[in-house]
């Protein structure tokens, strides 16, 4: 492995510490390894903020077996992804197959042999990483390279969860580029697509907090997702949006509002608790933006 490559963690699974030695000893050198001698423990560990890349767990343990642990992740879509391969010495068709119908990835007798356990370790990571690839690419905006409207619909969702235990207000921004239209009829839809790009990058320079979320929500719409902020935090930042893409001063010619692209903004705040709350939050944001733009465009309003 290149020394400048991170190593990825498996968690071994065993009762017996030492088939935990052997593998251990066998994969130390490649992985960060975790351990775990007992169903419950493996658990505790993979929901833990530092799960493990992959799991080698074995079938029979006492109080929990490997089939349960297996049922367990896979029933958490926090960590269902984690590849689990079984090693164990249940060798019959009928076992390999309920591991695999489980949502196993692979399934390894006893007595193994270490090579063939690595390389399919290896092969299986690799097919992780692939993965992980495909599933970020995509929640990503193929032009401007932000967040797509799927990975809003899903970062709302995952809000809701957050506050429903903090009850911290959300605050949602609608925004729309003014006269987009005009600007694609008449520059062409090439320089309609760069004036986007910009667009999406000149915000990016304002959403800056890690917890914060900036999206295009799509055509010439944009949204942002503000956890555990308050209407005036909101506000705030809305007006930075504002004036942010008013400093890029790109040229608009064919815009009734000013000689330059501008934008008009949606602001709402609310503590989400359920689908229903989230729903009205985003109304309330979009009808905010709808209120901007009846306005007369190029402004921040409240909903």
């Amino acid at each position: 492995m290149n020394d400048n490559e991170p190593q990825h963690s498996l968690l071994i699974v065993d009762d017996m510490t030492s088939n935990i030695q052997v593998l251990a000893n066998a994969l130390q050198d490649d992985y960060r390894i975790k351990v775990a001698t007992s169903g419950q423990k493996a658990i505790e560990i993979a929901n833990s903020d530092n799960p493990p890349d992959l799991v080698l767990l074995d079938i029979m343990m006492p109080e929990i077996d490997g089939y349960e642990v297996c049922r367990e992740l896979k029933s958490n879509p926090k960590i269902s992804g984690i590849p689990v391969i079984f090693v164990t010495s249940l060798n019959e068709v009928d076992e390999e197959e309920r591991g695999l119908n489980l949502g196993a990835v692979d399934y390894i007798t006893k007595p193994f042999h270490l090579p063939i356990v690595k390389a399919r370790v290896r092969n299986h990571l690799s097919l992780k990483l692939k993965t992980d690839l495909l599933e970020e690419l995509s929640h990503i905006d193929g032009l401007t390279h932000i967040a797509n409207r799927r990975h809003f619909d899903a970062f709302m969702s995952k809000q809701l969860r957050r506050t429903q235990r903090s009850a911290q207000p959300t605050t949602v921004i609608m925004i729309d580029v003014d006269f987009f239209k005009p600007y694609n009829d008449n520059y062409g839809h090439g320089l309609g697509d760069d004036c986007l790009v910009q667009v999406a990058r000149g915000m990016r320079l304002v959403i800056k907090r890690p917890n914060d979320l900036l999206a295009r929500y799509g055509g010439e719409e944009f949204a942002v997702i503000l956890p555990e902020t308050p209407l005036d935090g909101g506000l705030q930042v809305a007006n930075e949006l504002h004036q942010a893409i008013s400093e890029l001063n790109l040229k608009h010619e064919f815009s009734d509002v000013a000689d330059h692209v501008t934008i008009s903004i949606g602001v709402a705040t609310s503590v989400v608790t359920d689908d229903a709350q989230v729903q009205a939050l985003l109304k309330r944001a979009d009808a905010a933006l709808y209120q901007a733009k009846h306005n007369g465009r190029n402004q921040v309003v409240i909903g």
